[in-house]
């Protein structure tokens, strides 16, 4: 099964200058409870923007640069070889927008933060499509400097 992980703003944006434009502690507990000891596939600007690899996980990085390499970072070089790489079992795609791209028709469910914000952002996801039906909603209000946000889950229609 491939699992999206993602926050995204209302206006399609997950990412400005490497790095999310909000900080919601709730988001990242989820994300790290979702992926935990699951391979997570990732373009290289992804896993550059972590401080270090993320801990029981493993770090499977997409690139079109054959030269590219990282302490901690599984190296493939197309969808393909990641998902042999990964092998059998849950795996998690956790970006950018090129990898969500690359991998979206293979996709089986989607758990994404919506972000109820409209930022400026240089990585965009555009919404899922009709084919994506949300089978679960949970609602945060704004509190303090965090937006309001939700948490949602989506599985692709048979």
């Amino acid at each position: 099964m491939i699992t999206f992980h993602l926050a995204r703003a209302d206006n399609g944006v997950i990412g400005v200058d490497g790095d999310l434009p909000w900080r919601l502690p709730a988001d990242l507990r989820r994300f790290k409870a979702q992926t935990m000891g699951k391979p997570m596939v990732m373009g290289r600007k992804t896993f550059e923007s972590f401080p270090s690899p993320l801990p029981g996980r493993r770090h499977i990085v997409l690139t079109r640069d054959p030269h590219w390499h990282a302490d901690g970072a599984e190296v493939v070089h197309s969808v393909e070889q990641a998902l042999a790489t990964a092998g059998d079992g849950e795996i998690a795609v956790i970006g950018g927008a090129e990898i969500f791209a690359l991998f979206l028709d293979r996709a089986d469910r989607v758990e994404l933060t919506e972000v109820h914000v409209s930022p400026k952002g240089d990585a965009i996801v555009p919404a899922f499509g009709p084919e994506w039906q949300e089978i679960a909603r949970e609602d945060h209000p704004t509190e303090g400097e965090r937006p309001a946000y939700s948490f949602v889950t989506l599985t692709r229609s048979p």
